[in-house]
């Protein structure tokens, strides 16, 4: 790490960083933890990096030693901002602040194409971000490095018959390839949560393979995992009278038996079903 920089330990203390609970704020200082981290997202040399909620900046400063052209870090807090530029000047002036509500920001504006992801996100705000992420289109990001909460972390990467399967690992699955890369304990952070926490490595799809009707998606999702013990036959009734058709009419078209339930369907079957209601919607 740069010899620049004092630890981080030290600069929570020197500009008052305590942890903000109602942010869901908690730091991860482990030096080797974040490089591990950083180096996820591959070799980032002459690459830019988007993270959000940089805090106090452990994170972004293993990816700005990782060799990152530029990293723009998206920050609410204002109380950080003096501690981030610190660490902007030491390297270079290879950070870029924006403080703005990363659900509002432009993403693709700030970074352009072919940028890297990388954050350990806000426990309130991480699955709202990477549902915005998986929506973007055209894609502009190649690769994302993402921690949350091992519980949710489990929801993104599910596969059907999974507990944890559901309306996460179906949309996700639609836009992108995902993999659950690093498992880290609670007692890693300071403070530490209440919950461990876990790094999702994520890639899109390309474009022949990628899912482009999120918004039909979600409809159906919403309705088979809104009553997931449900056959599909009574779950998805609520999105068929959305469009004034029935559930069998739409698991006919999808080729789905309509006794099945929502937590043994794949992605690909909700995906035939997100084309049978879009297909119902348009001939109306």
């Amino acid at each position: 790490m740069s010899a620049d920089l004092p630890p981080l330990r030290d600069v929570i203390a020197e500009f008052g960083l305590a942890a903000d609970k109602s942010f869901g704020q908690h730091y991860l200082l482990d030096l080797n933890l974040t490089a591990k981290i950083a180096s996820l997202g591959g070799d980032l040399t002459g690459k830019t990096v988007l993270e959000v909620g940089p805090g106090p900046g452990g994170l972004t400063r293993a990816l700005l030693e990782a060799g990152a052209k530029e990293l723009v870090a998206i920050e609410m807090d204002a109380r950080f901002i003096p501690a981030l530029e610190m660490t902007g000047e030491a390297y270079d002036g290879r950070l870029t602040l924006i403080r703005n509500d990363a659900l509002k920001t432009d993403d693709a504006a700030l970074v352009g194409d072919g940028a890297v992801i990388a954050s350990n996100l806000p426990y309130n705000v991480g699955t709202p971000l990477l549902i915005k992420w998986l929506r973007s289109e055209p894609v502009w990001w190649s690769t994302a490095v993402l921690m949350f909460q091992r519980e949710v972390a489990d929801r993104v990467v599910a596969r059907a018959g999974d507990k944890a399967y559901g309306r996460l690992a179906v949309i996700t699955a639609a836009r992108a390839e995902a993999r659950l890369a690093l498992k880290i304990p609670a007692r890693a952070f300071t403070p530490p949560p209440k919950v461990e926490s876990a790094v999702v490595v994520l890639a899109p799809l390309p474009g022949d393979k990628r899912f482009m009707d999120i918004e039909a998606l979600e409809i159906i999702t919403e309705s088979a995992f809104g009553q997931r013990r449900k056959m599909l036959r009574s779950s998805l009734k609520s999105a068929a009278g959305r469009i004034g058709t029935s559930a069998e009419a739409l698991l006919a078209t999808a080729g789905i038996e309509p006794t099945a339930r929502a937590e043994t369907i794949p992605p690909a079957g909700f995906i035939d079903l997100a084309r049978a209601w879009r297909q119902a919607k348009n001939t109306r």
